[in-house]
């Protein structure tokens, strides 16, 4: 094409130049420059066109080659994500804890004991508004405690369930709120406790029953039936309770949370509900059968206040119990403060509160098993430390000073001491 514009070109200034024999010497010269000019423009508009053809068809062959490999691809990775999908529904958590303890007291041989608490659970969310949960952790089947003493010549350990729940916040369409929700099975306590307070619930406690709880921008509020026994072939019967509270932010270093709650425990005139121990709380002979002696109905008020103090958390803390049905021995408190707090490597806390429970406060057996030996009817000090040496490990010592068996006549100098190295994962 480009040789026959050429000579249609050539031609036509030829016979132009025939026709006109008056064109001169100059206009001629100049006629035959454009011509060259034109021609160098059509041999470089023709190269161009060549290299734009030639790079069409390899980006074509390209295009279609890595399409079809890129459509592989991503079937694979579809079939691979389907068939892992479930993995990103379910995480794992736990931590485990080595202890060494040593206690004291008045009329007993001094004690030493090394032990361990292994907790793991697996939570899977089946849906956006579902959680499941399953959990074991090392002990026996005592409601307060996971520990395990080392020892008995190597022997196995046992292995409980500790956790198996299922939780639920699809409530909102139905009541309106946002963050409410429903969980039922055994679970981890819901209800809110001032500085993880032992006062009326043991930290390791899991009531078995039904929860319900609702939080707001301030406020919230949780009700809770727990088990005692669910089978009415064994006398049936069960804790219900409530809570309100509030969380509010003075300043903006100054935040202020309070609560209140009430607890019903149907225990008078019941034998021992675990291990033929009364744990603190008075009994009476009733029909030839050691009872409980009153029912536990709590009124349980709560306060924090916290700041910064020397650019690190402070608070201060207490909690407040009391039994209306017991004629004595009927109330308990602690107050403490906390400077520090531990979440990362290198972070540090400190920890110091008093307590005073009487023998009928609160039920002895969910009570704090450390504490003066666990359960009711008890007294003193507990100073406390820990520091991070990782984000996920921690080191800490607990010292308890005082006195048990206050009330009810067998008082009884008391001192632990607890060592601790804990892991998180």
């Amino acid at each position: 094409m480009k040789k026959a514009i050429s000579i249609a070109v050539v031609s036509a200034l030829f016979g132009s130049t025939g026709a006109n024999a008056a064109v001169s010497d100059a206009e001629w010269e100049q006629l035959k420059a454009q011509f060259a000019a034109m021609s160098d423009r059509m041999n470089t508009l023709e190269a161009e066109n060549q290299e734009l053809r030639e790079q069409g068809a390899v980006q074509g062959m390209v295009t279609v080659d890595d399409l079809a490999a890129t459509n592989a691809e991503v079937a694979t990775l579809k079939a691979q994500n389907i068939s892992t999908s479930w993995a990103e529904k379910m995480k794992w958590k736990g931590d485990f804890r080595y202890r060494y303890e040593d206690i004291e007291q008045d009329g007993k041989d001094d004690r030493d004991r090394n032990r361990i608490r292994a907790r793991a659970a697996l939570i899977a969310k089946p849906s956006a508004t579902t959680e499941v949960g399953l959990g074991l952790a090392t002990g026996g089947d005592d409601p307060v405690s996971t520990n395990q003493t080392l020892g008995g010549g190597g022997s196995t350990k046992d292995l409980r369930l500790d956790l198996a729940y299922f939780k639920w916040t699809g409530m909102e369409e139905l009541t309106g709120l946002e963050n409410i929700y429903l969980t039922a099975g055994k679970f981890k306590n819901p209800y809110y406790v001032v500085q993880k307070s032992s006062l009326i619930w043991d930290g390791d406690f899991r009531p078995e029953g039904i929860a319900a709880g609702w939080t707001g921008d301030i406020f919230f509020a949780i009700a809770e039936y727990n088990f005692i026994e669910s089978d009415s072939k064994n006398d049936d019967d069960g804790i219900w309770g409530t809570q309100i509270g509030a969380k509010f932010s003075l300043f903006d270093n100054l935040h202020l949370t309070t609560s209140a709650k009430y607890l019903d425990i149907p225990s008078k005139g019941r034998g021992a509900i675990y291990d033929d121990d009364f744990f603190g709380n008075t009994s009476v002979i009733k029909d030839g059968v050691e009872v409980y002696e009153y029912d536990y109905k709590l009124y349980n008020l709560s306060l924090e206040v916290a700041f910064n103090l020397f650019d690190m958390p402070f608070v201060v803390y207490g909690d407040y119990v009391e039994n209306d049905d017991a004629d004595d021995y009927e109330t308990g408190y602690l107050a403490g403060i906390k400077l520090g707090k531990v979440k990362k490597k290198g972070s540090w806390q400190l920890q110091y509160q008093y307590e005073d429970l009487e023998a009928n406060a609160t039920l002895g057996m969910v009570t704090d098993s450390d504490f003066m030996g666990g359960g009711t009817d008890g007294e003193g000090h507990k100073v406390s430390g820990k520091y991070a040496l990782d984000d996920k490990w921690s080191i800490g010592a607990t010292y308890f000073d005082g006195n048990r068996g206050v009330d009810l006549g067998d008082d009884a100098d008391y001192q632990r001491l607890m060592l601790d190295t804990i892991f998180k994962y």
